[in-house]
């Protein structure tokens, strides 16, 4: 679920950050102005919305927004699923990925660089899906995209150049 809304953040009218949203769980611990664990439970219950659960806590003119760049990735996704036939930049930055990746994991298989999106690519994709237990479609959507990128900084230890 974390996967499906990674870039989808609370804010307001005229304001492009997110808003700092916390919350307790409202049995051990009172927190009377924040969100709680129990109470949007008990609203869930009732059911409302997630979105309307949120603007009980947090006010109604709270709206959901999606970030347009994710920040800390070698690369953002690119919007849409990459799959068979697909080709570009963005299908050359998930094959040079999985070769970096089969470095450790050599079960995944490497793949020619060209930014075609081939039957190699598509069985090292389902490769890749099946080691890190997503869903093996050999397409590159959201959830597939981000550990690419999550496992490749692992790998490559780009995180410890920051």
């Amino acid at each position: 679920m974390v996967d499906d809304v990674f870039t989808t953040f609370v804010t307001r009218p005229n304001i492009r950050q997110p808003l700092l949203t916390q919350y307790c769980d409202g049995k051990r611990v009172s927190c009377p102005t924040w969100m709680t664990q129990w109470g949007s439970k008990q609203l869930g219950d009732q059911g409302y919305a997630a979105v309307d659960i949120l603007k009980n806590f947090y006010g109604h003119d709270i709206f959901l927004m999606q970030a347009k760049k994710v920040a800390g990735v070698p690369s953002s996704y690119p919007g849409t699923p990459l799959q068979m036939g697909s080709t570009g930049q963005d299908v050359r930055v998930i094959q040079e990925q999985l070769n970096a990746i089969s470095n450790n994991f050599p079960a995944i298989p490497k793949v020619r660089v060209d930014g075609i999106f081939g039957e190699d690519t598509r069985k090292s994709v389902e490769t890749f899906q099946s080691v890190f237990r997503l869903a093996s479609d050999g397409i590159v959507g959201f959830s597939t995209w981000y550990k690419l990128s999550q496992i490749y900084v692992s790998v490559t230890r780009m995180a410890e150049l920051q």
